[in-house]
């Protein structure tokens, strides 16, 4: 079955799945190659599974957060972690009132433990004393301070850094966060459209949405998902691993399989299958590792698509069918919403990384369509595009 067809029995409307990923996408389209990370954050939203952005400054890694946590909706926390931070700015300050009567409470109204979603920037630098206390909140989803114990809504945590630590203790820490993902600064390639869409961003609102109750029933339904038919196979993914000397710790080989139950209903259906075992790319929490994986596992995850996450899965990978399958989704909708700039870097794309052959006969007629449309309106003429930067 393909991800584009939904089993009678997915709990989720169809519809509802298809506006929160124009949603997504509409938060990002002016945020130039950072489409895979938005995606990344969705699949950590669905299952519950915190995000890790490492990336040198500058690369935008806060600007999607603040864009995605916006569209999604809910309660939202922010702060820059300094090597001087107090845990009061991030958990509150003690209740003077409480205090008075002899109780020690901390007042966490609109501070960290009340959010639905929380983006730390520089999460490294916090102290022993934020770390170990958000160690409860990111693992349990409890805030405990003294006596005081609070159930926290906290549905994803987002942290930053310029690099992984090297300390023991961090590292420990880093752990936490399921997903890695290493953010790199826009290629030279998409500086013309970086600079274009960089000028437009500022006069660009960011639609404010209400997708979290969605987010929580397609976490619920991941929590349905039969995994049992593709168990064999990761089991031979992480074997593979261990061999290349790989090894990932037993608490993140159970976890994965939230990523995959995630990717799962994300891609519209109840079954898992080897396709969606993609996301083990990510929980590997280094950078040389999660691009060893590609060779080591190229058998394994050769069908891979998901038309709802298609950078991630696609990057996640490499591979020409989730590339041609992410291409011909582009192609359909440009036959719907045209767009000169977007139709000559989709045939660009094309023709420079398949043969006439190997593209699928439906992808050859859209291409098709597309090129007469552009031929008619003069920025064809012999058959081929030129690259959108020459």
């Amino acid at each position: 079955m393909t991800d584009s067809a939904l089993d009678l029995s997915f709990p989720i409307d169809p519809n509802a799945l298809d506006a929160l990923r124009q949603a997504m996408r509409q938060a990002v389209a002016h945020l130039v190659e950072r489409q895979q990370t938005a995606e990344l954050l969705i699949l950590g939203l669905v299952a519950r599974e915190h995000v890790l952005l490492i990336g040198p400054p500058g690369t935008g890694k806060s600007r999607v957060v603040r864009q995605i946590c916006q569209t999604v909706g809910g309660a939202y926390f922010e702060y820059l972690i300094g090597r001087f931070t107090e845990p009061t700015e991030l958990f509150g300050a003690v209740n003077l009132q409480a205090l008075r009567e002899g109780q020690v409470v901390t007042d966490t109204r609109g501070m960290l433990p009340e959010a639905d979603i929380v983006f730390l920037d520089e999460i490294f630098l916090g102290s022993t004393a934020i770390l170990n206390t958000l160690l409860g909140v990111l693992n349990e989803r409890q805030f405990r301070r003294g006596q005081q114990q609070i159930a926290c809504p906290l549905r994803l945590c987002v942290g930053a850094a310029n690099q992984l630590p090297q300390e023991g203790q961090l590292a420990a820490f880093a752990d936490r966060f399921l997903l890695t993902h290493f953010v790199q600064p826009v290629p030279t390639h998409a500086l013309d459209q970086l600079l274009t869409q960089g000028w437009a961003l500022a006069d660009t609102p960011t639609p404010v949405g209400h997708y979290l109750p969605l987010l929580d029933q397609l976490h619920h339904a991941s929590r349905q998902v039969e995994l049992a038919q593709i168990r064999p196979t990761l089991i031979e993914a992480i074997q593979r691993l261990r061999q290349a000397h790989i090894t990932l710790s037993d608490r993140r080989i159970v976890k994965l399989q939230n990523l995959i139950a995630a990717a799962t209903v994300l891609a519209g259906r109840q079954q898992a299958e080897q396709g969606d075992l993609w996301p083990l790319a990510y929980a590997l929490p280094n950078e040389m590792q999660q691009e060893q994986v590609r060779d080591i596992l190229q058998d394994l995850l050769v069908p891979t698509t998901n038309s709802f996450l298609q950078q991630a899965a696609e990057q996640a990978v490499l591979q020409p069918q989730a590339r041609l399958s992410r291409l011909h989704e582009t192609s359909l909708q440009l036959l719907v919403n045209w767009d000169k700039d977007t139709a000559q870097q989709t045939l660009y794309e094309i023709e420079a990384n398949f043969q006439p052959n190997e593209i699928p006969e439906p992808i050859q007629q859209t291409v098709t369509l597309i090129r007469q449309r552009l031929a008619q309106a003069g920025n064809i003429a012999d058959g081929s595009v030129d690259s959108p930067s020459a």
